[in-house]
């Protein structure tokens, strides 16, 4: 009887469980259920939400796109001059400060806040063509919308020539542009994070706190005419080069085969000289033409002149010469290549020192600068070229400076070191600005007295490099007051404000 209730109770106690797994599993599964509809409808309420932020982030930047306005030296530069307070008010708590590391293919950029703050969480890589353009364009936009900015400023380190494109393009694009010294980038990477680690992903950085700091200058591209005279200006400077190049290469074969050549040929670039080079330049091939080979090849070059009178000459020292017989027949044609080379590079640079000096005449008052003595049309064109706008600039020393001519010393305390010039700018406006010193002291009596009056002087006198990179800074002064004020050449007005100067020099 015990046993049949018992077997009876386990039965309900096993009924039981059964009814109550099965209740739980139904619970369970009608709450898994409910769950799987929240989940669903949290996800759509998140995708609603995202759909609808990225609406907005999307709003934010085409109001700021629309808003974005570039600020070039033309604006800050032309109305007063931009100094250090002027550079860090311009860096307003609304704007973006995007550093840039410029390379050949690849540029890195990275963004901070008005406070330092990184806006980025790495740098963005992104090619040097219109699409990697775009692309940091988009990036910067997103994170400027981002984080409230209206306005972005790009900090770029020049490096040779390779941010030209991409300066030109952000400005196009509304995106203002400086340029920070390298200098300055190398001297604060260690400020960064104790390192002196330098690479591509760094100096963005390093450049964007420099920005921020207002330790910056507004980049100048040339534009119009101004961009005219300085492509010009560079193509002459490198067929000159290529020139001398050529004419040092010429000099050295012949010297090996014709040491008296120079005697012989009198002026080795000159018409008659590289008109007989091209056909026969050795001895040899001089004595196997003599007197009258040598002359028929002047009459079919079309020369004209008493150089006719050296035919005679020539085949003398020809038979005379001491230079080497082996290997003159292979190396006459190298010899025939720099003669050739040289009378196309001659002819190639009159035709840009032609078209330069057309484009000289179209800037206000610079035909007043020949007025100059010694100052003729190739140094007037690359003083003006380097020059550039005028008008960006407030004083002449701001123009010393960027050529270099302005000078520093290192004193402290009683030690006070010697002055120099200090030779950081355009090496190209400090040469042109040198050569014109050296003709004006050649053909300017005023120049030369002044000259003469800073290496004779009792008190502090100059030694001659020095006293003509004087008289170059007091050139340089007066080339700007003419082409500021239009006023012509006095030598009376250019003499008298050297107080202690002889009055021979006013007088000169």
């Amino acid at each position: 009887m015990n046993t049949n209730v018992k077997t009876v109770e386990k039965q309900a106690e096993s009924e039981n469980c059964v009814k109550k797994s099965r209740a739980d599993y139904r619970r369970e599964k009608k709450a898994a259920v409910k769950d799987k509809e929240s989940k669903l409808k949290n996800e759509k309420v998140q995708r609603s939400t995202l759909a609808l932020c990225d609406q907005e982030l999307l709003r934010k930047i085409d109001e700021i796109t629309e808003n974005l306005k570039a600020k070039t030296w033309y604006h800050l530069e032309t109305s007063g001059r931009f100094k250090k307070n002027e550079k860090i008010s311009f860096i307003s708590d609304d704007m973006l400060i995007v550093g840039c590391d410029i390379g050949s293919e690849t540029h890195y950029v990275r963004a901070i806040d008005t406070r330092g703050r990184e806006l980025s969480r790495k740098a963005l890589a992104f090619e040097n063509n219109a699409e990697g353009f775009g692309k940091a364009k988009d990036w910067a936009l997103e994170l400027a919308a981002k984080h409230g900015k209206t306005q972005i400023v790009l900090g770029l380190e020049p490096t040779g020539h390779y941010w030209f494109a991409i300066a030109s393009w952000m400005i196009s694009q509304g995106i203002s542009v400086v340029q920070v010294n390298p200098y300055a980038v190398k001297q604060t990477k260690e400020v960064e994070d104790n390192s002196q680690r330098k690479d591509d992903r760094k100096d963005p950085k390093l450049i964007a706190n420099l920005v921020k700091d207002g330790n910056y200058g507004m980049p100048y591209l040339p534009e119009g005419i101004y961009a005219d005279l300085r492509g010009l200006a560079l193509f002459r400077d490198q067929l000159t080069e290529d020139r001398i190049r050529c004419m040092n290469r010429l000099h050295r074969e012949m010297k090996i085969y014709f040491p008296e050549y120079k005697e012989a040929y009198g002026k080795v670039d000159g018409a008659f000289s590289l008109a007989l080079m091209k056909e026969a330049p050795f001895p040899k091939d001089i004595l196997k033409l003599g007197t009258a080979g040598i002359k028929e090849i002047w009459h079919n070059a079309k020369l004209r002149g008493r150089g006719y009178a050296k035919a005679e000459g020539l085949v003398r020292y020809a038979e005379e010469s001491v230079g080497l017989k082996e290997g003159a027949e292979e190396n006459k044609e190298p010899v025939k290549w720099y003669a050739e080379e040289i009378t196309r590079l001659t002819e190639k640079l009159s035709e840009i020192e032609e078209k330069l000096y057309q484009k000289c005449m179209e800037i206000p008052y610079a035909k007043n600068v020949l007025e100059i003595p010694g100052i003729g049309e190739n140094i007037m064109g690359g003083i003006l070229s380097e020059f550039g706008d005028i008008s960006r600039f407030d004083d002449a020393k701001e123009l010393q400076k960027l050529s270099g001519l302005g000078l520093v010393a290192c004193s402290s305390g009683k030690h006070t070191g010697e002055t120099r010039i200090s030779r950081r700018g355009r090496k190209r406006l400090r040469y042109w600005l040198f050569q014109g010193a050296k003709s004006a002291v050649a053909h300017s009596p005023e120049f030369k007295a002044l000259h003469n009056y800073y290496t004779t002087r009792e008190e502090n006198p100059l030694k001659k490099m020095q006293s003509l990179v004087v008289i170059a800074c007091k050139l340089l002064r007066v080339i700007y007051t003419i082409l500021k004020t239009g006023a012509k050449y006095d030598p009376e007005k250019m003499t008298k404000d050297i107080v202690y100067a002889p009055k021979q020099i006013a007088a000169a």
